[in-house]
């Protein structure tokens, strides 16, 4: 393993230099984020509700969750947590992946789920009351709802899978628990049952925001199961391509932060022989001329230039 630095790769010393190499994926995030905003704006398709609406006619209640909070939840959460560890550790690489490893999981997740939603147009379990309001309902010849209530409810009324609630959290809190198993280190053999805690407590929480969805009526079970599968595999990738895995040696750490110390390891290295082999036989210290001459000059290249950067390190 490479020599570990800390504190060397800071925001004010190194914070420019990664934006810009990954300028690419931020303009990548920005589209993520228009399309998101597009599937929002389009009407979703209106799916045939026919006169048996049993399983569509529950109460029409607020939410437990609120729409704003999500994004608290599954964004500003783990940004305060990798801003804590940047604190400790500055780290820039690891913060910088963090952020934005944390946001394409979160954007594509949304993308994906916004799309199946406008595509699928499952009406939700009340879809009856966002329907008809008054509680008469209405069909048309061929026995479809013809519906009287507000445009942007019924609208609304036909995105019921899968459940954004449920695949936002676990795409933000999902990469959340693959970072903190990485930073403590959860699979170093040691068997400490703490640490798997701290790993499952984001979990338990967007847990808990997908159940709220089943509980105000707002979603179907398979809406919530579908929302909160894709949101683990989309973050699970999305960690993947910053990350090590967790139980690696160095899953503590993102690829770029190891790339960047190999790389300054290889070119520290030929300066160093250039040096040592520049100055003559005779400018060496004793030790280094005892050694070529008890070899009696038969040694391999490799291991007299390895002996020389070591006296040279030496002196």
């Amino acid at each position: 393993m490479p020599e570990i630095h800390l504190g060397a790769h800071t925001l004010k010393s190194h914070g420019v230099k990664v934006a810009r190499f990954h300028m690419h994926d931020w303009f990548i995030l920005l589209f993520l984020v228009v399309l998101e905003v597009i599937l929002n704006v389009i009407e979703p398709f209106h799916r045939f509700v026919g006169k048996d609406m049993t399983d569509l006619k529950y109460p029409l209640k607020g939410n437990t969750v609120p729409f704003w909070a999500v994004p608290i939840i599954g964004i500003l959460l783990p940004f305060a947590i990798f801003i804590g560890i940047y604190i400790k550790r500055k780290d820039v690489y690891d913060l910088h992946h963090a952020v934005l490893g944390l946001l394409y999981s979160v954007l594509i997740t949304g993308v994906i789920t916004d799309a199946i939603k406008d595509a699928v147009g499952r009406p939700r379990p009340d879809f009856f009351w966002r329907c008809f309001p008054d509680g008469k309902s209405a069909f048309d010849a061929i026995g479809n709802v013809i519906c009287t209530g507000e445009k942007s409810v019924i609208k609304e009324g036909h995105k019921s899978f899968p459940s954004g609630h449920s695949s936002w959290t676990f795409a933000g809190l999902g990469f959340l628990s693959w970072y903190l198993s990485g930073k403590i280190r959860v699979f170093d053999r040691q068997g400490h049952i703490a640490k798997l805690c701290i790993v499952f407590a984001p979990l338990l929480c967007a847990s808990l925001v997908a159940i709220s969805r089943v509980d105000d009526y707002w979603h179907h079970w398979q809406d919530v199961f579908a929302g909160g599968l894709l949101g683990i595999v989309v973050s699970s990738f999305c960690y993947l391509q910053f990350f090590p895995a967790p139980h690696s040696a160095d899953g503590w750490g993102p690829h770029a932060y190891f790339q960047v110390l190999s790389e300054s390891a290889s070119n520290s290295q030929p300066s160093a022989s250039v040096v040592v082999r520049t100055n003559s036989l005779s400018t060496l210290p004793p030790e280094s001329t005892s050694y070529i001459s008890t070899t009696n000059h038969q040694s391999d290249d490799r291991i007299l230039l390895q002996h020389d950067i070591e006296i040279a390190n030496k002196h």
